[in-house]
């Protein structure tokens, strides 16, 4: 099994408390040590606006932070889960990735997705398109990407993108272009376009979720004539990891008083309930034996989210040490 780690960026309310001046300097130090290793990348989220509730606390850029941990960094691969492809041209975003790529050395991930974010799509002057257009911009949006990154060139006259002639120099260093995650479980578009073009998925990792979206995948690829068994299906965790029950319980505690002063009571509870009744959620001897059970349902890449990673190393530390020597490739 591989590991990726995701970095506090804000959008979770993850560096709520720390100072702005001091952020960037949590964030790069956390992905130092993942670039020690074992993780083999580490993750930002692609949002303006923080999450469950919109807060005038700070949510760092995604591509902004590629570009800085692309430069701070030696080894580990750099993704993003997941890019809203409406929120930039598709042509503009492959130079970008193009040129991160570049600076990374061949490390970036392209994690794209057809966005949900409704708060973030209206503030931002972006509209909110039906789900059927979002994700027609995302297949568009991949065409694109997948022209520019293999021959250098793009011409699309498509119904959501009209691009004619763009040239992407510097291509991206990895041969055959930037590694595609097709993230979501649609299953009559998202697991589609997935099936038509990508590398990676990423979607629900709860067994009986994870089953049915796999064979959903499985039946796409069948029918588009890809191959199913190459595409790593990998899933997302929020992980509470303690040495004993009562370690844990003592974790679950911290994240309610981290919460509890910035979010109404409602609203506080519904977010605790996602971490506490997670799959990752419980001693090194449970993750191990939950993700032993995930890998043998073919979820073979474990994105790792940790709320506490920016205040103490204690839980990610435990997790590298005990957990992924355990498990991994």
């Amino acid at each position: 099994m591989r590991f990726g780690l995701f970095i506090p960026q804000g959008w979770r309310l993850d560096l709520a408390g720390i100072d702005p001046t001091h952020q960037w300097q949590t964030m790069r130090e956390l992905a130092r040590a993942a670039d020690d290793g074992p993780f083999e990348s580490i993750w930002v989220y692609d949002h303006f606006h923080t999450v469950p509730v919109p807060t005038e606390q700070a949510t760092h850029e995604a591509w902004s932070l590629m570009a800085a941990l692309a430069a701070t960094t030696d080894r580990v691969r750099l993704g993003q889960m997941c890019t809203c492809m409406g929120y930039r041209n598709p042509a503009y975003l492959a130079k970008v990735a193009a040129t991160i790529d570049v600076i990374s050395g061949g490390r970036v991930e392209m994690g794209i997705g057809g966005g949900w974010y409704e708060h973030e799509w209206r503030a931002y002057g972006y509209g909110f398109p039906g789900a059927g257009e979002r994700l027609g911009m995302l297949d568009e949006g991949v065409q694109i990407m997948r022209q520019l990154w293999t021959t250098g060139t793009a011409t699309l006259d498509g119904k959501h993108y009209q691009i004619d002639g763009a040239i992407a120099r510097p291509l991206p260093l990895q041969d055959g272009g930037i590694p595609l995650w097709i993230a979501g479980g649609g299953e009559k578009k998202t697991l589609l376009i997935a099936a038509k073009y990508a590398q990676y998925t990423n979607f629900d990792a709860t067994p009986e979720t994870f089953r049915h979206k796999s064979d959903v995948l499985a039946e796409h690829c069948r029918d588009v004539g890809s191959d199913f068994d190459a595409i790593v299906r990998s899933g997302n965790y929020n992980v509470v990891i303690g040495e004993t029950d009562k370690d844990v319980q003592d974790k679950l505690a911290w994240v309610r008083a981290h919460y509890e002063p910035l979010l109404d009571a409602d609203v506080l509870e519904r977010v605790y309930e996602q971490f506490a009744s997670g799959p990752l959620v419980g001693t090194v001897e449970q993750l191990i034996e939950r993700l032993t059970e995930a890998r043998s349902m073919g979820m073979t890449y474990a994105i790792t989210y940790f709320v506490d990673a920016a205040y103490d190393p204690a839980s990610v530390e435990l997790f590298t040490r005990e957990v992924i020597p355990a498990l991994a490739d």
